[in-house]
């Protein structure tokens, strides 16, 4: 799945049981409900599967109609504030909003938003000139709870990316050209949109609105130290005053805030551990011993540092096993900063948390992590050490004076955990195994129902989400499944709707992206297919894609690499004919964690690549309003064999699904590149052939036996043997 993060407004976002018996496998190839065993093993530990945003949209507020001139003509008004409108004889769920006209014309899916933005105007006062809504979480997450949703319950507008600024008279929103139309769908007159996403946009739109010395208020908990900094330096000098508002404006007025869920924390189970959480407190403490700026402890923001710090799960955030925390560590203590009624007796022995030695983690409830930090800072000669990309503004604009403060891009914990251990290696590749089995269902069932006219585009994510939830260990999605057919699919990021999805068609290109949560790991793969007869263009473009692929996932490079310097091989077949793609290359994976795992990719701000790194490999291109092509696999960086090197790395493709041969034009395929096709077809053959016979899926495998035969046969090894010798004597004949 394509990373978010060059997208965002504010760039702080990222956007990774014990083993028994198999549970009883299907005999059959479809994915219907009921079919296959959900369960677990035997005296498995199981955490709660992970929540889905849709069922969790925000709550509505029991409040007044929105003013008569601002209702679509004929339709009927809202019962309640928050509603949605009622259908218009000119327009339906897809059309958009129209402000120029009298009355103004608002879809059935606009929000009424006039009482919110009445009750945080009336709470802005007297001091507050402007204030700023951001979508994020205190932790700067890239997949936010519904009680965060404080941007989509303001505005009406549930986009991932996205800005909003009130004043007394005016309201308007800040997003990027994925979500124009949506927004002109979902929100009402009250609401102006800007399409300049840039930070530079909103402080130059503030400063024109607002006077000098007059406060634009900000809730520090949801911006990074970067996104804060970057505004008061337009701000400040231009005399308009950011202010730190640490109690949320939108979360007083909003009524119907959703609650936490009720889940309790888990911890992983043993068999898919091989540090415990002591082995790798101690491993973070010696890396602060070692840093020459000597601090004495370690402040960590992110979700996941908290998450892998404890091997903790939780179910707080969509599609991530995540929950609310801080952490706290110096040499001989550890708080941890967590819902402590969300902690059962036994995570308390787990945790050791009756006692205060330096293995003890000492429970503190999540809201005291401010006045916890403050207290610390009291004390003569502490330095806290904090990784200013997930650290927010209310956090770190405690640690004063300045040498009480010690900065990196990425915390340690960050780091370190980006090199997974052997057995997060092996187990994480064993999802990935059975997870091959879900899409290859998917594929298979599609390639026999679209040419039928059964198929669309919401129901082909539903179904693989289904084929996914009967694998060992499922615990959900790991995103929404980017399910695209025709122009959709040169969306980048398009997920189907009930309003949106269109029926798949033997005509047109499918592509689908998604992936899975596993106990032992989670997924990323993404392929494109053809049901019918593809053109010339969608031909060759398929296969510049997958030469890119190809290519970095079979270069071989000197450990310490940094992604970017190599991303470019994803690019070149493309680049030779004119083509490029505009997202990023590939993104971290992580362990039954996010699948966005920061700091692993191929940007320039990701760390070098070092051995036991997980990555998506993940070249594309998108031909406006016609198709779009995507092909990702997670890859495995390992030690390369090289005649002299030693201290080389490559890729071990770990995805395990075969592309489809039908948009694969050979002949502008190199001689490598096919052989490094058919080794991975044997490996696909060889390792997720026995698992698909152990499920009992007959058909599934004959499909894949068919779509794994070997590109160079009827002769080509003779062939493979001449090109080996005639490259042999060429340099003789050159002499």
């Amino acid at each position: 799945m394509l990373r978010k993060t060059c997208y965002k407004i504010h760039p702080s976002t990222r956007g990774s049981e014990a083993r028994g018996n198999l549970p009883q496998k299907a005999t059959t190839t479809a994915c219907q409900p009921l079919q296959c065993s959900t369960a677990d093993s035997p005296g498995s530990v199981s955490p709660p599967r992970l929540h889905h945003p849709r069922l969790h949209q925000p709550c509505l507020t029991d409040q007044l109609q929105l003013p008569l001139h601002q209702r679509a003509p004929g339709s009927q008004p809202p019962e309640r504030e928050g509603e949605q409108y009622g259908v218009h004889a000119d327009g339906g769920a897809g059309s958009e909003r129209n402000c120029s006209i009298v009355p103004p014309y608002l879809p059935p899916t606009a929000v009424n938003t006039t009482l919110r933005l009445f009750q945080l105007r009336a709470s802005m006062k007297p001091n507050i000139s402007a204030y700023i809504i951001p979508a994020t979480d205190a932790h700067l997450s890239e997949y936010i709870a519904p009680r965060d949703a404080r941007l989509a319950w303001m505005t009406g507008f549930t986009g991932s990316a996205g800005t909003a600024v009130v004043t007394q008279d005016k309201a308007v929103l800040w997003t990027d050209s994925r979500y124009w139309v949506q927004a002109e769908r979902q929100m009402d007159c009250n609401w102006a949109l800007e399409r300049d996403v840039s930070i530079t946009s909103i402080t130059n739109w503030l400063i024109r609105e607002v006077n000098e010395g007059d406060q634009v208020g900000i809730d520090p908990f949801l911006f990074s130290v970067d996104t804060f900094a970057a505004y008061n330096t337009k701000l400040a000098p231009a005399k308009r005053i950011l202010t730190s508002i640490t109690d949320n404006l939108v979360d007083k007025i909003w009524a119907e805030r959703p609650p936490l869920p009720p889940d309790n924390l888990t911890r992983l189970p043993d068999d898919f551990i091989e540090r415990t959480w002591q082995n790798k407190v101690d491993q973070i403490r010696g890396q602060m011993m070692d840093n020459p700026y000597n601090p004495t402890a370690l402040l960590l923001s992110a979700l996941d540092e908290t998450a892998w710090l404890f091997n903790l799960r939780g179910n707080d955030i969509p599609f991530n096993p995540f929950f609310y925390s801080y952490t706290l560590l110096t040499f001989d203590k550890i708080w941890l900063f967590v819902h402590t009624e969300r902690v059962t007796e036994e995570l308390r022995t787990y945790l050791n948390s009756s006692c205060s030695d330096s293995y003890c983690v000492q429970l503190l409830q999540y809201d005291s992590v401010r006045s916890h930090l403050m207290k610390y800072l009291e004390e003569a000669g502490v330095r806290v050490w904090v990784g200013t990309e997930y650290t927010n503004q209310a956090l770190y604009e405690l640690i004063t004076p300045e040498e009480k403060l010690l900065e990196s891009t990425y915390s340690p914990v960050l780091t370190t955990k980006a090199v997974k251990d052997q057995t997060e290696r092996k187990i994480l590749k064993a999802a990935h195994i059975r997870d091959a089995v879900a899409v290859m269902q998917l594929l298979h069932h599609l390639e026999r129902s679209v040419p039928e006219g059964r198929e669309t585009e919401l129901t082909a994510a539903e179904f693989v989400n289904e084929c996914r939830s009967k694998q060992q260990y499922s615990r959900g999605p790991s995103f929404e499944t980017i399910s695209a057919s025709g122009p959709n699919a040169a969306l980048a990021h398009y997920s189907p709707s009930s309003e949106t999805s269109r029926k798949l068609s033997v005509d047109e290109m499918y592509l689908v992206d998604s992936g899975g949560q596993y106990l032992d790991g989670t997924t990323d793969i993404t392929r494109t297919v053809h049901w019918g007869k593809p053109t010339d263009r969608q031909k060759e473009a398929f296969t510049r894609v997958l030469m890119g692929n190809i290519e970095i996932s079979r270069t071989i490079f000197p450990a310490g690499t940094r992604g970017v310097n190599i991303e470019m091989l994803g690019r070149r077949a493309l680049w030779e004919v004119g083509l490029n793609y505009g997202h990023g290359t590939g993104h971290g994976v992580g362990n039954y964690f996010g699948v966005h795992e920061w700091p692993v990719g191929f940007q320039s701000n990701n760390i070098p690549f070092q051995e036991g790194m997980f990555t998506s490999i993940e070249p594309g291109y998108y031909k406006e309003n016609d198709f779009g092509i995507r092909i990702e696999d997670v890859a495995l960086t390992v030690p390369a064999t090289t005649k002299y090197g030693n201290n080389y790395l490559t890729f071990e493709t770990v995805s395990l699904v075969p592309y489809d041969r039908k948009l694969i034009n050979t002949s502008i395929l190199s001689l490598e590149q096919l052989l490094w096709l058919d080794s991975y077809y044997q490996d696909i053959r060889n390792i997720v052939g026995p698992e698909l016979k152990s499920q009992g899926l007959t058909e599934i495998h004959d499909w894949m036996m068919k779509n794994t035969e070997p590109f160079l046969k009827d002769g080509s090894s003779a062939v493979v043997s001449s090109i080996s010798l005639l490259l042999l004597l060429l340099p003789v004949s050159l002499l």
